[in-house]
């Protein structure tokens, strides 16, 4: 059992606590388990994953997971695909003598944005071809195609093992049928971001892991809104641009007013707000949508940003 981390479980242990009791106390799992998860959990039972790879022969043995049994399989890393709407799990171990065992993770997801989102979030080596994104390194393969996430690794060491990896990998994503594109959201961030560093976010659990922001959810986040998180680079120093959709314009002008509240108060009226490190944090909203921009090295670079995406924004929405 891999759980994803890279080498940093420990660190996240805590976090991933504090997301499961949010999520039971939000009263997502027990609703999300029982309307979706025991009835369509079997569609992943329907993709064909392979029998044999390069001499790896599966063992034989069906063992899938739904919202419910998913912490039998990864207690404490379990939160993170219950927040993206997680519906079955199809895990497969293919052997091979004097060689670790290889294991498949076949993970369905509720919408194809949700597949994206979990291999969006710990995303960070280098693209290898297979599936609509995918990235490997350390000894995993993580993609996305459709409405799947697939985690494919060895439990030890063995040559050429990343190329059967690989092959394994291409095998499973030929085997899924389905295909869509990125969030549409992606469209409206400004150019210029860091590749690696887009972040699909369905909760503010998840986005203070990538970008701390408060305790408590000051931006409203919910289920029903969408956000994604792009790092850029200016004058050598990051920053990040923050895009979030909500159901109305309504819930996002009560989201722009509880940030402006409890993040820059100090701004008023004003869209801006230079903080105690010399950076800047921008503020626009949208029709339903808001862009923040934070850690902004000066106020021309937040300011250009800000114009990019409203440009961006209103070509698009026409």
């Amino acid at each position: 059992m891999n759980f994803h981390q890279k080498g940093t479980q420990k660190d996240q242990f805590g976090l991933f606590q504090f997301i499961k009791i949010f999520i039971l106390l939000m009263g997502f799992l027990t609703p999300l388990a029982e309307a979706k998860g025991l009835e369509r959990g079997k569609v992943a039972a329907e993709i064909i994953l392979p029998t044999e790879v390069n001499g790896w022969k599966w063992d034989g043995k069906k063992t899938r997971y739904n919202p419910r049994t998913l912490f039998d399989y990864i207690d404490g890393a379990a939160e993170l695909y219950l927040a993206y709407g997680f519906q079955s799990l199809a895990v497969r171990r293919l052997e091979k003598a004097n060689h670790p065992p290889i294991i498949l993770e076949l993970y369905q997801m509720e919408t194809a944005e949700d597949a994206f989102g979990v291999f969006s979030f710990e995303r960070q080596d280098e693209e290898v071809g297979v599936g609509q994104d995918s990235e490997y390194g350390g000894g995993l393969l993580r993609f996305w195609k459709g409405r799947y996430f697939v985690a494919i690794y060895a439990e030890g060491e063995s040559p050429n093992i990343e190329k059967t990896l690989i092959v394994c990998g291409q095998m499973v994503a030929q085997a899924i049928p389905e295909s869509a594109p990125r969030p549409k959201l992606i469209q409206y961030l400004p150019p210029g971001y860091i590749e690696k560093s887009l972040r699909y976010i369905k909760n503010h659990v998840l986005l203070n892991q990538r970008f701390f922001l408060a305790q408590k959810n000051i931006l409203n986040l919910t289920r029903r809104s969408e956000a994604i998180l792009g790092q850029y680079l200016r004058y050598k120093q990051k920053m990040h641009a923050l895009l979030i959709r909500y159901p109305t314009v309504s819930e996002a002008q009560k989201a722009a007013e509880s940030f402006r509240q409890a993040y820059m108060p100090e701004a008023k009226e004003n869209d801006r707000l230079q903080v105690e490190d010399k950076k800047w944090t921008f503020l626009r909203s949208w029709q339903e949508y808001l862009f923040l921009v934070l850690d902004a090295p000066d106020e021309a670079g937040g300011e250009e940003i800000c114009q990019i995406f409203e440009k961006n924004i209103k070509r698009r929405e026409k």
